[in-house]
């Protein structure tokens, strides 16, 4: 079953601004996409060509993703994912994954662009009959309306995957993304998970810096990259899942037959909520 739940009454598609380029869309640009804009095509292309790397980093975190979703299903037994921006449907999107190990899994997905509304029933249709995928229209800095949308489907008493994939970077000021976190994270059961993964500067150094900067100077929304140890601080209180916080290729890779993987500059973890 899909369903949608939107905050607005105005139309998604009344409300895509072609003008600015938008993270979604370049990520979507940046994995083989076609969910994007010439304005989006030309900043991913100049960000590549300051930072490489970033289309390594685009790709890893969809392989953190599959990885890390598949486990807590199959391994943890978790049936209830609330995936907040979620950004445009690719491939492996967090229902597909789920709902192969588990075809009753339930999974509310949140996002704040008008796009990923217009796009999400008709790339997102192929939900289980034994399923339910819903769509909620909200932002990040609501948590509190988040998790009253996301409880129509969801049952918080039981335990739930809480995912953050590459979004937090969005929140400027430190204290008050941990305070997001932290306050998404106590609606949830003991038993359940959180899912996380930003952008660090590990790798790519000045030159990932500098990329990101131009980036924002077009008027988009910013996106801040941290460093890995003050990701952790998001963690504290909560029981890691082996092989801990790590560059996400590392994070339980399904083979090291040629090698072990490569560092990008995405960090991300699995923890358990004691």
């Amino acid at each position: 079953m899909t369903e949608r739940a939107s905050g607005s009454d105005l139309p998604p598609s009344s409300r895509i601004d072609t003008s600015v380029p938008h993270s979604a869309r370049i990520w979507n640009y940046w994995l083989g996409g076609k969910d994007n804009y010439p304005v989006d095509r030309e900043a991913g292309d100049r960000y590549r060509e300051l930072a490489p790397g970033v289309v390594d980093m685009a790709r890893a975190s969809r392989v953190f993703l599959t990885r890390a979703v598949r486990y807590v299903a199959a391994e943890e037994g978790v049936r209830q994912f609330l995936d907040i921006g979620t950004g445009l449907p690719t491939m492996d999107n967090t229902h597909e994954v789920a709902q192969r190990v588990a075809p009753e899994s339930k999974i509310v997905y949140v996002d704040n662009d008008p796009l990923v509304l217009v796009h999400a029933e008709a790339l997102l249709t192929n939900t289980t009959p034994e399923g339910v995928t819903t769509y909620v229209e909200a932002d990040l800095r609501e948590p509190d309306t988040i998790l009253a949308e996301a409880a129509k489907t969801l049952d918080f008493s039981k335990p739930v995957a809480l995912m953050l994939m590459g979004i937090l970077g969005h929140i400027e000021d430190w204290d008050e993304a941990k305070a997001i976190v932290r306050r998404l994270l106590d609606a949830l059961c003991p038993g359940s998970f959180f899912i996380h993964y930003d952008g660090t500067y590990e790798v790519q150094g000045e030159a990932l810096k500098k990329a990101q900067q131009e980036y924002d100077d077009t008027g988009a929304v910013p996106y801040v990259l941290r460093e890995p140890a003050q990701l952790a601080e998001l963690y504290e209180g909560l029981e890691l899942i082996e092989p801990g916080q790590v560059s996400c290729l590392k994070w339980r890779p399904e083979s090291t037959a040629f090698g072990e993987p490569e560092d990008v500059d995405v960090y991300g973890a699995v923890c358990r909520k004691p």
